[in-house]
């Protein structure tokens, strides 16, 4: 395998995945998601701000980003209680044996 792993980054040809963590503020905040995920970056996502702010914005925008998500070919899942991660296309998220 030519791929290589180096600062966080998997990388051999002429690929680059990125992983980041931020949080979710605000309904706002969802385009930004996008085009990081647009953009070949993972995203592990701290929902816990927009939920002390309004649950019904928090439902609204995982709705927004697990459509996304699965229009581009990417995977999407939650972490925990706190948490969701969003993959780019070609990132698959293993969710065990089912």
């Amino acid at each position: 395998m030519s791929d290589v792993i180096q600062e966080g980054k998997l990388q051999g040809k002429n690929k680059e995945i990125l992983l980041k963590a931020t949080s979710l503020r605000s309904i706002e905040d969802i385009p930004k998601i996008q085009e990081d995920v647009t953009n070949k970056t993972i995203v592990i996502l701290k929902v816990t701000p927009l939920a002390q702010k309004s649950l019904d914005e928090l439902k609204s925008s995982v709705e927004q980003l697990y459509e996304f998500a699965t229009s581009v070919g990417g995977d999407i899942a939650r972490l925990g209680d706190e948490r969701v991660v969003i993959t780019p296309p070609g990132v698959k998220i293993w969710r065990g044996l089912q």
